[in-house]
């Protein structure tokens, strides 16, 4: 089992930057896929971001060069920096595990709670 906390979320202005982190625990998360989604209100699940436990990753096609994920797995951490936002990323972003590096959700098998990202125009 895999407990993940997400944390970093906030209001900020267009054109702002937020770092988003995902703690885990309950296991070591080096032999794991982990990935970022997001949620805005009224709106499907959405695909952000994948990183590979050897490094590899892999955007969403409209967070290219604005958005960076990372993780160190001796911290058990998993990072999403957030560059140059805008209101449309505004959403609650969620951190998955799972066995496969995929941009589809049911492909992870545990989630945190969410946090909340607001941008402001």
């Amino acid at each position: 089992q895999v407990q993940l906390v997400e944390s970093g979320g906030g209001l900020v202005q267009t054109g702002g930057s937020l770092r988003l982190s995902c703690a885990a625990s309950g296991r070591t998360l080096s032999n794991y896929v982990m990935g970022w989604f997001r949620q805005a209100p009224g709106k499907e699940r959405e695909f952000v971001a994948t990183i590979h436990w050897d490094g590899h990753t892999y955007y969403a096609q409209s967070m290219k060069g604005r958005f960076t994920i990372s993780r160190d797995n001796a911290k058990n951490t998993v990072w999403l920096q957030m560059n140059s936002l805008k209101p449309e990323d505004t959403a609650v972003y969620y951190c998955a595990s799972g066995g496969q590096l995929s941009t589809v959700g049911n492909q992870y098998a545990y989630w945190g709670q969410g946090t909340q990202v607001t941008v402001s125009s």
